[in-house]
C-alpha cells in the first residue's frame, strides 16, 4: 500500500474514493482516512486525520459500556446523534486535508461505537452507534454501515473484521504470518502460507488490549492512557494476580470468539481477583500490561505464526512490544508499518474497503474468522 496523496480520478482503472471511519474500544480518537480503490477492489491510503473525542462525550458512554443494557433510550438517541456530528467533523477536517470534494466521494464507510457486543448471548446481539443518516445528510455523503448485525444473525461472532483487510494487504504467501491489532480489545489473524493445507484464514479477539490499562491509568492517574507504558514500567508483575486473571475461560476457549469491554473492564479485574484492590496500584498497571503481552503472544504461538506484525494503538507501546518480543524471540514482532500501513490506519482503511466491497455486491468470507455460517455482504446503505 502506497502513501501517495495524488487524488485525481482515473478513469480508464475505474478508481473510486472511499471514506472510512473507526472510533474503536479505547475511545481516544475518530480515525478517518480517505482511500482510493481500484477496480480489484486494492486500496491505496491517501489522508488520514485523527478527530479528539470530547470528554463530554466520553463521559456518557464509558459508562454505559459497563451495563449497556440499562441505559435508557433517549440517552442512546443522544449518544448517537453526537457520534453523528462527531463523524461529520472528522470528514470535514479530512476533506478538508485532502482538497476532496463531497461529490468525489463514493461512500463513507463508518463502523460507529460499539456500545455492547454479546454474540453468545441466548438471543446473540451486538451494538454500533450512529445515527448514520444524519451523518449522510451533515457530509453530503453516503454512508455504508451496520457491518456486524447479519453476521450475529447468521450464528457468527460479528468480529473481528480486521482479518478481512489484513488479508487483502499483508498476505505473504512465502511464510505464516500473524496480525495483531491491538487496540481496547486485542485481535490476531493468522494468515496462512502456500505450505499450509488449510487456505482459510483464521482471525479471533485474544483478549484484553489496552483498554484494561487504560481505565486502570484513567482512575488512579487521572489521564486518558499510560503513554508508551511509562507507568506500567515503574510496577512489578503480580504473578499471583497474573495467573488469577488468565484463569478466565475465555482465554482457553477455541476460536472464533470476540469479545469487548462490556466484559473485560474493571469490574471484570475486581471480580476475577480482590488483589487488583490490596496491591499497589503501579504493580496492577505491570500485571495488567504483561496479561496483553501473555495473551497476545500465546495466541499466536498456538497458531504457529512465524512473523506478527503489530497495529493498532498498542504498537506505540514501547514497553508493551518489547515484553511480546521477549515472550517470543523467534517470532520477530514488528509494527505493520514495514509492510506498508501505518498502525494507526489500517481499521480505518477496512470499512472504506467494506464499503467498497457492499457497493460492488461482493461478498466477504466470514465463517473461518467469525464462525458466521456462510460468506455473505455485510453492511446497510444510507443515502446523503
Amino acid at each position: 500500500m502506497a502513501g501517495s496523496t495524488d487524488t485525481r480520478a482515473d478513469s480508464d482503472r475505474a478508481d473510486a474514493y472511499f471514506i472510512g471511519l473507526i472510533s474503536g474500544t479505547s475511545m481516544d480518537a475518530v480515525d478517518a482516512v480517505l482511500v482510493r480503490i481500484d477496480n480489484a477492489g486494492q486500496p491505496t491510503l491517501l489522508h488520514s486525520h485523527s478527530e479528539a473525542y470530547p470528554q463530554a462525550i466520553r463521559d456518557t458512554i464509558l459508562p454505559a459500556l459497563q451495563q449497556p443494557e440499562g441505559i435508557e433510550y433517549g440517552r442512546i438517541i443522544q449518544i448517537e446523534l453526537a457520534l453523528a456530528d462527531l463523524f461529520a467533523q472528522a470528514v470535514a477536517a479530512l476533506l478538508r486535508q485532502s482538497a476532496v470534494r463531497p461529490d468525489q466521494i463514493t461512500a463513507i464507510g463508518n463502523h460507529g461505537q460499539t456500545l455492547c457486543h454479546r454474540p453468545d448471548a441466548a438471543t446473540p446481539y451486538t451494538v454500533q452507534l450512529c445515527d448514520n443518516a444524519r451523518l449522510a445528510v451533515l457530509t453530503g455523503i453516503d454512508v455504508i454501515g451496520d457491518f456486524r448485525r447479519a453476521d450475529v444473525a447468521d450464528g457468527g461472532q460479528g468480529a473481528p473484521l480486521a482479518p478481512l483487510i489484513h488479508h487483502a494487504l499483508f498476505s505473504q504467501a512465502k511464510q505464516r504470518i500473524g496480525v495483531m491489532n491491538i487496540g481496547g480489545i486485542a485481535n490476531l489473524t493468522v494468515l496462512p502460507s502456500t505450505r499450509d493445507t488449510e487456505p482459510a484464514i483464521i482471525g479471533f479477539d485474544t483478549g484484553p488490549g489496552n483498554g484494561l490499562m487504560d481505565s486502570w491509568y484513567q482512575r488512579h492517574q487521572g489521564g486518558r492512557f499510560d503513554a508508551d507504558g511509562q507507568w506500567a514500567n515503574q510496577g512489578q508483575v503480580r504473578t499471583e494476580l497474573l495467573q488469577q486473571l488468565l484463569h478466565d475461560d475465555y482465554f482457553s476457549r477455541p476460536a472464533p470468539k470476540s469479545t469487548g469491554r462490556e466484559y473485560f473492564n474493571l469490574h471484570w479485574l475486581a471480580t476475577q481477583s480482590a488483589l487488583s484492590e490490596t496491591l499497589a496500584a503501579v504493580d496492577v498497571q505491570a500485571t495488567l500490561l504483561e496479561l496483553t503481552a501473555q495473551t497476545t503472544i500465546k495466541a499466536a504461538q498456538q497458531y504457529r505464526c512465524e512473523a506478527l506484525f503489530v497495529c493498532g494503538g498498542g504498537a506505540h507501546n514501547p514497553c508493551l512490544v518489547q515484553r511480546m518480543r521477549q515472550l517470543a524471540p523467534e517470532l520477530e514482532v514488528q509494527s505493520t508499518a514495514v509492510l506498508g500501513l501505518a498502525p494507526d490506519w489500517v481499521e480505518a482503511v477496512l470499512f472504506a474497503w467494506l464499503a467498497w466491497c457492499y457497493r460492488h455486491q461482493q461478498a466477504v468470507p466470514l465463517p473461518s474468522i467469525t464462525g458466521g455460517q456462510h460468506s455473505r455482504i455485510i453492511g446497510a446503505h444510507w443515502y446523503a
